[in-house]
């Protein structure tokens, strides 16, 4: 019926500008420079190009490389402090991810002058999945208190049908139609427990047919959604035609601009994060920050002209360690800052 949404649920490799191909309802959340695809593209500089549905990194200077991942396709993500010759501790993102098929770990190195790092990704993808009433079928779920639809962000209810038979089971179940913008939602009467929330993203027909209950109408949802065929009867007949004629209109606009439910406000980010900066500045000690030891900077930035430093086993720390470049020495590197006399 629409257009199939993949770009929240599968990994893509090398499409060609793909940041400039984004589909009806996937909005840039936010944009963190300088970025190195570490596992794929060791060396290249690109964007990070988060959405409110997926993450996506291109190279600035090939644009064959390219890469997509879905949300809904990550299993673990998380950051670590790591050393480079490029510009010494910064931080670098771990993606760990599963598709039906195959599993992927992708890893991104933050090179950016202004250290943006990837906090704001975190804070995106834990929307995603705190908002799965939007993408997601549901069955038997708290979505009503007291009979009353608990509604969604940008939700508007259009109709409400009371005496709509559910025809799962043999006898059917009496209950309630609400038609919104985003999904339809059902529920039993006698049971408001036994329902069923169903977004239009999930839906790939609406039909009328014949059954053993009389015309019907019947729904099937996609592969995502498990293959369901649902049964609703209507009555009269007449009102099923206007359900039916309804839901087709509701589905048609949906598709064209889907709602995914992520809303991140990155300005409120920003805002907050300036004021941590400006508390951060005012406990700063001014007399220790001028210590910073600059041997453990020039040791980390110097360029290395040896392939390669036997290992040897330092009695100081305990264990084995490659040997130093000349001109240092441990106690050099292991006191980060100064020392000052109080």
């Amino acid at each position: 019926m629409a257009n199939r949404v993949w770009e929240d649920r599968e990994i893509k490799f090398d499409i060609p500008n793909i940041h400039k191909k984004l589909r009806n309802g996937e909005n840039i959340l936010e944009i963190i420079d300088s970025v190195e695809d570490t596992k794929g593209n060791s060396g290249d500089l690109g964007q990070l190009v988060i959405t409110n549905i997926r993450l996506i990194w291109f190279s600035l200077t090939n644009t064959k490389f390219t890469l997509s991942i879905g949300f809904f396709t990550i299993v673990t993500m998380n950051t670590k402090n790591v050393i480079s010759t490029l510009r010494g501790s910064t931080d670098a993102l771990y993606i760990l991810t599963s598709t039906p098929k195959q599993r992927f770990e992708f890893i991104f190195t933050d090179y950016g002058a202004n250290q943006k790092h990837f906090g704001s990704l975190f804070e995106i993808y834990k929307i995603y999945q705190s908002t799965t009433l939007y993408r997601e079928l549901k069955l038997r779920g708290a979505i009503l208190t007291e009979g009353h639809l608990n509604i969604l962000r940008q939700e508007q209810v259009y109709t409400i049908l009371n005496g709509v038979y559910n025809l799962s089971s043999d006898q059917g179940n009496l209950g309630t139609f609400i038609i919104t913008n985003i999904r339809l939602v059902w529920y039993a009467e006698a049971n408001e427990s036994f329902n069923i929330s169903l977004p239009y993203m999930q839906m790939i027909s609406l039909r009328i047919r014949e059954s053993k209950y009389g015309l019907a109408l019947v729904i099937q949802t996609g592969p995502n959604a498990g293959n369901y065929v649902l049964g609703f009867r209507v009555d009269p007949q007449e009102k099923l035609h206007e359900v039916h004629k309804e839901l087709i209109s509701l589905h048609s606009v949906y598709s064209e601009t889907p709602i995914f439910g992520v809303n991140y406000d990155i300005k409120a980010l920003n805002k907050t994060e300036d004021m941590l900066r400006i508390d951060d500045i005012s406990e700063i000690d001014n007399e220790a920050s001028s210590e910073i030891n600059s041997k453990f900077t020039a040791y980390l930035s110097e360029e290395d002209r040896e392939e390669h430093r036997e290992p040897f086993y330092c009695k100081e720390l305990g264990f084995a360690m490659e040997k130093l470049r000349d001109g240092y020495t441990i106690k050099d590197l292991w006191n980060v800052m100064g020392t000052t006399t109080r």
